[in-house]
C-alpha cells in the first residue's frame, strides 16, 4: 500500500511516499481503510525527532475512513462502516490503511449498517479524533472545568485551540478567552466560541482564570501562571513556540493556591483507550449535533511536505486534513 515515512530525522524535505505491508488487526484491534488523514503538529514533532520512534516511521495520529478488518474480540463495529479513529498510540495514519485498538473508533452513522451515511462526512471526521477529544478531555477530566468557571485557551486559532473555545462553552464555562499571535488571527479565533479574544502579547490585561490552557511556551507559560485565580489550574499540553522548558517553583504553588497539570494525548490513550474513546464519540456527538464546529482544508496526500511547513510556522488556523483515497 501508499504511505507517507519518515526515513530520517529532519525537515519536511525528509518526508517521502513509499510502498510498505499493509497491516492487520490483531486482538481487539480493527484496520481501517484511510479516506482522510489529520496533520497535527504532534507528527512535526516526530519527523524532527523531538520524539523517538523507531525509523523508518509512518506518522499519523488521527483518521477517518471505512472499517476494513475486525481483529479477534472485537464487536459493536461492521465491516465497511464509516469511522473516526486515534491512531496515535503506535501512529500509521498517513498510509492507506491503518491499524488501532478498537477502544479508540467511533462510529459515524447513527447505527452499525455500512450503508448509512455518516452524519458529518469522512473529511470533517478525521479533524475530530486528535483536537475535539483532547479538548474535551483536558476541560472536562484534567481542568475539571466546573459551570460558570472563567477559561484562557493560548493559540485559540489553531487546530485544538479552535476546538477548546467551544467545548468550554459546551461545558458552562462562564468566560472564556483566546489569545492568538497576530491580529490577522484575531477574526477567526472569534469564531470557534470565544467570549474575548486577544493578543497574546496583551494577556498581562485580560484578568484572571480558573483555568489556562497552554500549548505554546515560554512567555506564555509564566504568563499563563500569573493568570491564575486561587485555586486555578494550568493544563500544559504542548510547546509550539520552540522555547526552553519554564521552570515553575512548587513554594510558589503552595503559597498561591495553584495547580500545573500535564496532558499528553497519546500517553492518556496507551493507559486509557477507553476513557479516549469515551471521549473521541463524545465529539462525533457534538459534530452531528451541530454543536461543534470544526473548520477543515483538505489538501493531497502528496502535499504533505508544504503541509508540515505550514504547521511549523504556525501560519494555519482550524484543520489541516490530509486526503489519503484519490491523492
Amino acid at each position: 500500500m501508499k504511505a507517507v515515512v519518515i526515513p530520517e530525522f529532519g525537515a519536511a524535505e525528509v518526508l517521502r511516499e513509499a510502498r510498505i505491508a499493509v497491516p492487520e488487526p490483531g486482538a481487539g484491534q480493527v484496520s481501517i481503510d484511510v479516506a482522510y488523514a489529520g496533520a497535527n503538529f504532534a507528527e512535526v514533532l516526530y519527523r524532527q525527532g523531538v520524539v523517538d520512534v523507531p525509523l523508518p516511521f509512518v506518522p499519523g495520529i488521527e483518521v477517518a475512513g471505512r472499517i476494513r478488518a475486525l481483529g479477534g474480540g472485537v464487536s459493536g463495529l461492521t465491516v465497511g462502516q464509516p469511522v473516526a479513529a486515534l491512531t496515535i498510540v503506535d501512529s500509521g495514519g498517513y498510509a492507506e490503511v491503518a491499524v488501532t485498538a478498537a477502544d479508540l473508533v467511533a462510529p459515524l452513522a447513527e447505527d452499525a449498517d455500512p450503508n448509512s451515511p455518516p452524519a458529518v462526512d469522512l473529511a470533517t471526521a478525521a479533524a475530530l479524533p486528535s483536537n475535539s477529544t483532547t479538548a474535551f478531555l483536558v476541560l472536562d477530566q484534567v481542568a475539571r472545568l466546573a459551570p460558570g468557571e472563567s477559561v484562557l485557551v493560548h493559540a485559540a486559532a489553531g487546530g485544538v485551540g479552535s476546538q477548546l473555545g467551544q467545548v468550554a462553552r459546551l461545558l458552562g464555562a462562564g468566560r472564556v478567552v483566546g489569545t492568538v499571535g497576530s491580529a490577522a488571527k484575531v477574526e477567526v479565533a472569534r469564531g470557534f466560541g470565544y467570549h474575548e479574544v486577544i493578543l497574546r502579547d496583551d494577556v498581562a490585561g485580560a484578568g484572571q482564570f480558573d483555568v489556562v490552557v497552554d500549548m505554546v511556551g515560554g512567555p506564555a507559560r509564566r504568563a499563563s501562571l500569573d493568570r491564575l485565580a486561587p485555586l486555578g489550574r494550568l493544563v500544559v499540553m504542548g510547546n509550539a513556540s520552540g522555547a526552553e522548558d519554564v521552570g515553575i517553583s512548587a513554594n510558589e504553588l503552595w503559597f498561591s493556591n495553584k495547580t500545573v497539570s500535564g496532558f499528553n494525548l497519546a500517553a492518556y490513550s496507551a493507559v486509557h483507550p477507553d476513557r479516549a474513546g469515551q471521549a473521541l464519540r463524545r465529539a462525533v456527538r457534538a459534530a452531528n449535533e451541530g454543536t461543534l464546529r470544526v473548520q477543515v482544508e483538505t489538501v493531497p496526500l502528496d502535499q504533505v511536505v508544504e503541509t508540515h511547513r505550514r504547521i511549523e510556522t504556525g501560519s494555519t488556523t482550524g484543520k489541516l486534513v490530509l486526503q489519503v483515497v484519490g491523492s
